[in-house]
């Protein structure tokens, strides 16, 4: 901050046309303006206020693109200049030498220097008097010299690493494969050539050509062409038999796991020049890489690291350091995923599209996060041709869509969240049992509008009997029981809504309708089994059938090793007691002879959980709707539990097809 001793009678900036000599100009005044001017950048303005003899000892260009160009590659900001002017005393000669401090942000952090500036009287012809400032390129900064220049050394740092629980890679530094060409070792067939080399790479002829008739190409040198990854050792082979093709080793991004990480782990990627412009200054460079999806974008500001960079003053080669950063790699990310658990789900869908979760249900720690099907993550990172992109755009099952961020209506896999809901509020008891008869059911005012339950009961129902059979009837007409607030309120506490489960990953929030109500006795009976507007996540359906493995108690889920696991999310959903029926009765789900998923009965596990299938009808008269169907499983020790979901599953068994994916995985595990 300024600070003046003194007080002006009348303060005013003069024109730089000059002053009458009937006016009093203070060098201080011209001095404050010149300031003013210095910390605002205003560099042409400041050069018109030099002396005759700075300005033709340095131009135009010496002193405003000189200052330009310096406070823009360092990324100037934040520049402030103090100083104190003397009190003023008609006996003693008028201040002209003026001590300042400069204090300024760059690119290398902060620079604070001393310096003086020399104000010198003018006189024109017309003996109209002013002060001008006696420049010299030491004002930039002290240790430039008259033909010094400032240089910017970069020491480059190294991307931190993502692994899973057990220290795998699953987003790492390795050696990657740069291919190019040495256009001296064409063949005689030169044509033939490059058209096989732009068919191994899923480059155009053009783009090769392209590339080779750049100035600086000729015989001997290597043209890169694009980067492979370890994971593509056939097509290296098969590129390096053409004699013009080379190949050298060079560090890059690898993702050992490709697929089956892609959406989770996501990639890297070019920077843009509106990604730079948007970072803070001096972060990122023209040729970085950076965080383009998934993981990679998320924890960017953790992995990117920091390079070092430092400013110096170089006067006919001898260096002067100006101020420096030391160069900080990028911190590893260590993550609650067990890949192996993430790899065996992925490959069990077959390329089904769908999409799987897994947490342990004490700890909240998330083991699997699946989206299938997928793409290989290298392809963006280090160049993805228009024909693959448009392959992948197009392909109906929707490789990019990221499934396990997003909704779904839960069906029946949903009935034992509306269970809990009603043993809560008292609703439901064990004991009830509702006399339902034959397979569809409609109350009086509902018109054409009927629910319909998949078999028929042969005595009254109750609550094990329809988790068992899912009863869709028994699950609507409770629903209605329980009412649309109570209902709403219950599942606010389950973690619908807008604040869903505070996720350190950005999934959308579940919710209970369209519009956050439930404005009609329809939908209420709907969202009861599951079906109507409910949406939830994979992860929020795993998570929300904590409650009932915690006796009460709903786990925050994590997914970075350095969150607190075993977190409280919600507490008392349900009673230990009733806990412990909803958990023998989706044992019967499985065990018993009329259970939904009866195939899962296998010998190598002991296994509960629930079926569901949702139909994505869009009106009631609508028939042979798609329908996506639901398995939630977990073994006896209760050490880990999956929601998995496929989609399309109505040709193929509906969610016994599903049950039988999902088991195949736990007989893999326990076998």
């Amino acid at each position: 901050m300024k600070k003046i001793s003194f007080i002006f009678s009348a303060l005013f900036i003069i024109g730089l046309a000059g002053c009458s000599n009937d006016e009093q100009v203070l060098p201080e005044q011209r001095f404050e303006a010149y300031i003013s001017l210095w910390e605002e950048q205003a560099f042409n303005e400041m050069y018109s206020m030099l002396t005759e003899e700075a300005q033709d000892n340095y131009g135009a260009e010496g002193f405003i693109e000189r200052y330009q160009k310096i406070y823009q590659d360092l990324a100037i900001e934040d520049l402030t200049i103090t100083y104190n002017l003397v009190e003023e005393n008609e006996e003693e000669a008028l201040q002209t030498t003026f001590p300042i401090t400069v204090s300024q942000d760059s690119i290398a952090g902060e620079i604070t220097f001393d310096a003086e500036i020399e104000m010198v009287e003018y006189v024109n012809e017309e003996e109209e008097r002013d002060w001008l400032v006696n420049w010299h390129p030491r004002l930039i900064f002290p240790e430039l010299e008259e033909d010094g220049r400032i240089a910017i050394e970069a020491t480059e740092t190294s991307r931190g690493e993502i692994f899973d629980r057990n220290g795998d890679g699953l987003a790492i530094n390795d050696t990657v494969y740069e291919i190019g060409i040495d256009p001296g070792q064409f063949g005689d067939d030169r044509d033939q050539e490059i058209g096989a080399i732009a068919d191994q790479l899923n480059l155009s002829v053009e783009t090769i050509e392209a590339t080779l008739e750049q100035d600086w190409v000729t015989d001997g040198v290597f043209v890169p062409l694009k980067t492979l990854s370890p994971s593509e050792q056939d097509l290296l082979e098969n590129l390096t038999s053409i004699t013009a093709v080379l190949q050298r080793e060079t560090t890059g991004r690898v993702y050992p796991y490709s697929e089956a990480f892609a959406h989770l782990v996501g990639y890297i990627g070019n920077i843009t020049a509106e990604e730079i412009e948007q970072a803070e200054p001096g972060v990122y460079q023209a040729n970085d890489q950076i965080g383009k999806r998934g993981l990679e974008q998320l924890f960017e500001e953790r992995l990117r690291g920091t390079r070092g960079i430092r400013i110096v003053a170089d006067n006919d080669g001898e260096q002067i350091s100006i101020a420096e950063t030391t160069v900080e790699p990028g911190d590893d990310i260590h993550l609650t995923i067990d890949a192996e658990l993430q790899i065996n789900l992925f490959d069990h869908f077959e390329q089904d599209p769908g999409t799987a979760a897994a947490i342990n249900p004490e700890t909240g720690e998330t083991l699997a996060l699946v989206s299938s099907p997928a793409f290989d993550p290298h392809h963006f990172t280090y160049g993805i041709s228009q024909a693959e992109y448009d392959e992948l755009s197009e392909d109906p099952k929707e490789p990019m869509l990221n499934r396990f961020a997003a909704t779904y209506s839960p069906g029946s896999a949903f009935k034992p969240i509306t269970a809990a809901i009603g043993l809560n509020e008292g609703v439901i008891t064990q004991d009830d049992r509702l006399e339902i008869d034959g397979l569809t059911w409609s109350k009086q005012g509902w018109g054409d509008y009927r629910v319909r339950r998949v078999s028929e009961s042969t005595g009254p129902v109750d609550l094990n009997d329809a988790l068992i059979r899912s009863d869709n009837i028994y699950f609507a007409q409770k629903a209605l029981a329980i009412e649309s607030d109570r209902f709403i309120e219950g599942l606010n506490r389950f973690g619908f809504g807008e604040d869903g489960l505070d996720y350190n990953y950005p999934i959308q929030s579940s919710r209970v309708s369209n519009s956050g109500t439930i404005d009609r006795e329809t939908l209420l009976a709907d969202s009861g089994y599951g079906q109507g507007e409910i949406l939830m996540s994979a992860l929020h359906l795993v998570t929300a059938y904590t409650p009932i493995l915690n006796d009460g108690t709903m786990i925050q889920p994590t997914l970075d090793q350095e969150e607190e696991h075993g977190k409280a999310y919600a507490e008392n959903l349900i009673t230990a007691e009733h806990a412990s029926y909803i958990r023998e009765s989706l044992r019967q789900v499985i065990s018993h002879s009329n259970g939904t998923a009866r195939q899962a009965n296998i010998d190598a596990v002991e296994l509960s959980g629930k079926t569901g299938t949702a139909e994505l009808k869009h009106s009631l008269e609508e028939e042979n709707a798609k329908e996506n169907g639901w398995f939630v499983a977990y073994p006896s020790n209760h050490e880990l539990i999956i929601a998995m979901m496929v989609e399309g599953v109505e040709d193929n068994g509906g969610s016994g097809y599903t049950v039988e994916k999902l088991t195949a995985v736990f007989d893999s595990i326990y076998q």
